[in-house]
């Protein structure tokens, strides 16, 4: 059904494309007047989004909402959820394509948003954020991951993490082994955990994207965020030496037995029950999941064998060790077509009051003046994780996911499994992959 849908939705985003191509500006607000004049007139204003509904984004914006409607009567924020990525991006190409987006709409700095960029779709997000006062406030790393490849910026980020290893250093110790100094020490430390009865990775394979993610990580770190940027465009290949680093250590992760056994089918919660109840040994995943993994919540038969590492330099790295994968999850975009001066005036609010709100859930804030407040159920992992995000270096990780052409990163996901799982050779999967950048990045790309 998974599969299905991804096909759709990538057969369907060709002819989204190619109808975007063909669009100019639609209206409304020039893209860089970010001031209007004007009364502030309260009416319903919408936000597409794709964020977990109990999540604390839409948590803290429905107060925020409620308060500015408090002083704004006829104020209200309309929520237009859709948490499921996939069947999200349908909507929001479609809604694109007919030009009727809300006035705020949630997307990846993808080459989509790019083209409704350069139409003049979307209110340049840096202008905005500066004439509101709060521009400076925004880490760095968490607007970096919101801008297109061209540095511009035209969304506003909601959150921000960190994704560290997370392991069991009682397990560790049964195979007689340290935390790896390379990435290139991944296969020795999964066939010695394999010989002490332990499965050494725990991995939503299901999702497709956690295993996309061990894809992109030698590349990061041979050639630094490069390598994906010219790959996505054709310009790089995986029969370069880059990409022939990730395919032969992909390989040599499956043959080593890195993953567990049926990775494929696992889901989101089984990985990580593999983990917190102490059947794998590794768990790849974001500070996102530190109430699950750094708090009394997690199983007290594993809580004080926890600990995480940061991804892993290799010899001659092109990136730091303070330098990995920092997301500032899916921006949000303000529609030009409709920005007025309600929608900049309750931004103005909303904007202001929203870091130190949402810092208060235990939540690292995508600002650097709001403190998270740890809490009080939490272990010694939680407060190390949060100030770990201050030391985050200059260059990022950039998930592949929000990268590459729909329909070859579909494929990449497909064959990856293959890869792993010995289906196919390193060299099967190199001319795959190539033949498919080469059909489909240069149209999407165009």
């Amino acid at each position: 059904m998974k599969k299905a849908l991804g096909s759709a939705w990538a057969a369907g985003l060709v002819a989204l494309t190619l109808t975007l191509t063909g669009c100019g500006s639609t209206g409304g607000a020039n893209p860089t007047d970010v001031e209007p004049t004007g009364r502030i007139e309260p009416r319903e204003i919408s936000w597409l989004l794709s964020r977990p509904v109990d999540g604390a984004v839409i948590k803290t914006m429905n107060k925020l909402a409620d308060e500015y409607a408090e002083k704004h009567p006829g104020f209200k924020l309309n929520l237009i959820t859709t948490p499921d990525r996939p069947s999200y991006i349908q909507k929001y190409e479609t809604l694109a394509a007919a030009n009727k987006l809300p006035e705020l709409f949630d997307t990846d700095a993808t080459p989509f948003a790019r083209k409704l960029a350069t139409q003049g779709r979307m209110m340049d997000a840096a202008k905005l954020l500066k004439s509101l006062g709060v521009h400076d406030t925004y880490r760095k790393a968490a607007l970096d991951y919101q801008r297109f490849d061209d540095g511009s910026l035209y969304m506003i980020p909601f959150e921000y993490q960190l994704e560290f290893f997370w392991y069991n250093k009682a397990l560790f110790k049964k195979a007689g082994i340290d935390v790896p100094k390379s990435l290139d020490d991944f296969p020795a430390m999964c066939t010695a955990l394999r010989k002490a009865g332990v499965t050494p990775i725990a991995l939503d394979g299901q999702d497709q994207w956690p295993l996309e993610r061990y894809a992109a990580y030698q590349p990061f770190r041979t050639d630094g965020p490069s390598y994906v940027q010219q790959l996505k465009r054709n310009k790089a290949k995986f029969s370069d030496p880059a990409g022939q680093k990730a395919v032969n250590w992909l390989s040599s992760l499956g043959r080593a037995g890195c993953f567990a056994n049926g990775f494929s089918s696992t889901g989101y919660a089984d990985a990580q029950n593999q983990f917190t109840s102490g059947k794998a040994a590794v768990y790849n995943i974001g500070t996102w999941e530190l109430g699950s993994l750094a708090t009394t919540e997690l199983n007290p038969v594993v809580r004080d064998d926890i600990d995480f590492f940061t991804l892993p330099t290799t010899a001659g790295s092109a990136t730091a060790a303070n330098e990995f994968v920092a997301p500032s999850g899916i921006g949000m975009a303000v529609n030009a077509r409709t920005y007025d001066p309600l929608v900049r005036d309750f931004l103005k609010f909303a904007l202001t009051k929203y870091p130190a709100a949402y810092a208060a859930t235990g939540e690292l804030s995508p600002t650097t003046n709001a403190k998270t407040a740890v809490p009080a159920n939490a272990t010694p992992l939680y407060a190390r994780a949060v100030a770990a995000a201050d030391t985050v270096g200059e260059e990022l990780a950039m998930p592949w996911d929000t990268q590459l052409d729909p329909t070859t990163n579909t494929r990449l996901q497909r064959e990856l499994v293959l890869l792993v799982q010995g289906d196919v050779s390193p060299s099967e999967f190199t001319s795959t992959m190539d033949a498919a950048l080469g059909q489909n990045a240069p149209k999407y790309f165009k």
